[in-house]
C-alpha cells in the first residue's frame, strides 16, 4: 500500500514539473529600435537596463538593433520594449507616447513611422 501512495505522489510531482514552463536565465533576443546616434545608444541601453532581469543590451546605430540577453525569470522582452517605449524610442511593436518622443533631444528625434 505505500508503494502505490509513493508511486502516485511520485506521478504528481512528476506531472507538476512538467506542466511549468521553462524559462530561459540567458534568452537571446534581437529587436529593433528606432534611434540615429551615440546619445540614443546610452539612453536606449540604459533603458534596457532599468528592467530587473537584463543581462546585457548593446543597440547598434547602423541597423537600429538591440541586441539582448534577459532573465525570462525575472523579465519578458515585453517589459524591456516598454521601458524603451517611455524615453521616447519606438520598437518594433510598441511606439513611445508623442509626449515622450517630444522629450528626446533634437538629433535624436528620429523620422516615425
Amino acid at each position: 500500500m505505500k508503494n502505490i501512495i509513493l508511486g502516485i505522489m511520485l506521478l504528481l510531482v512528476t506531472l507538476s514539473t512538467q506542466a511549468q514552463e521553462k524559462k530561459n536565465k540567458n534568452a537571446k533576443h534581437n529587436i529593433e529600435v528606432n534611434g540615429n546616434c551615440e546619445i540614443c545608444k546610452k539612453r536606449i541601453e540604459q533603458a534596457a537596463f532599468s528592467v530587473k532581469g537584463v543581462k546585457s543590451a548593446d543597440w547598434n546605430i547602423e541597423d537600429h538593433v538591440l541586441h539582448l540577453i534577459i532573465n525570462e525569470e525575472k523579465c519578458s522582452i515585453q517589459d524591456v520594449k516598454k521601458a524603451i517605449a517611455k524615453v521616447g524610442h519606438d520598437t518594433d511593436d510598441i511606439k513611445s507616447t508623442d509626449e515622450d518622443y517630444q522629450n528626446l533631444h533634437g538629433c535624436c528625434k528620429y523620422e516615425r513611422k
